[in-house]
């Protein structure tokens, strides 16, 4: 699979307007999206060295503005902010859930930040080991490993909607569990 390049001065052109509405139907504000798309323009520019190529950079660029768009409910502590971590999302690239807007942003390490993903990762391993073995196989290569839906498909040998069917119970149980033993 060849390696995405990043390219900042073709960001404006080619991602604002797809920011701009993807950030617009999560925070109902235009000036505060204008600045969390900045935000997340800036703190890309910030961390390009750590772009590995091997997501497209739209993607690299949304996982960013996820957690400005978490961060930013965060900081002004509201309801919808804590509701905003539980989200489900799905996009034309991506797909997701509050399990994996928990872990803390890549982009802003703190040794708080540090000891709590490795908490979670061990609460994340622990409630995996009580999943039922496709289940968990199932969880770990499309939410920790992100394969793509075909390969995984491919692998197993089970249709798209089966895929969907599993990963769903296991996301359900994965919440339930976490909500018992790390929260």
């Amino acid at each position: 699979m060849p390696k995405h390049v990043i390219d900042p001065n073709q960001w404006i052109n080619l991602y604002s307007d797809y920011l701009f509405n993807y950030t617009i139907s999560r925070v109902n504000d235009r000036e505060i999206a204008k600045d969390l798309v900045q935000d997340t323009f800036m703190a890309g520019l910030k961390s390009m060295k750590n772009f590995k190529g091997d997501a497209s950079e739209r993607t690299w660029l949304i996982s960013i503005l996820k957690r400005k768009i978490i961060d930013y409910y965060r900081k002004i502590n509201s309801n919808k902010g804590k509701a905003e971590v539980r989200i489900n999302y799905s996009d034309s690239e991506s797909e997701g859930d509050w399990l994996e807007e928990r872990v803390a942003d890549p982009f802003d390490k703190t040794a708080e930040d540090n000891l709590e993903n490795s908490e979670l990762g061990d609460a994340i391993y622990n409630c995996l080991g009580k999943l039922p073995e496709k289940q968990a196989q199932v969880f770990k290569m499309k939410t920790i490993l992100n394969y793509e839906t075909e390969a995984i498909c491919n692998e197993l040998g089970i249709t798209a909607s089966n895929l969907w069917v599993i990963i769903h119970r296991a996301r359900t149980a994965m919440a339930s569990c976490l909500e018992d033993n790390w929260f």
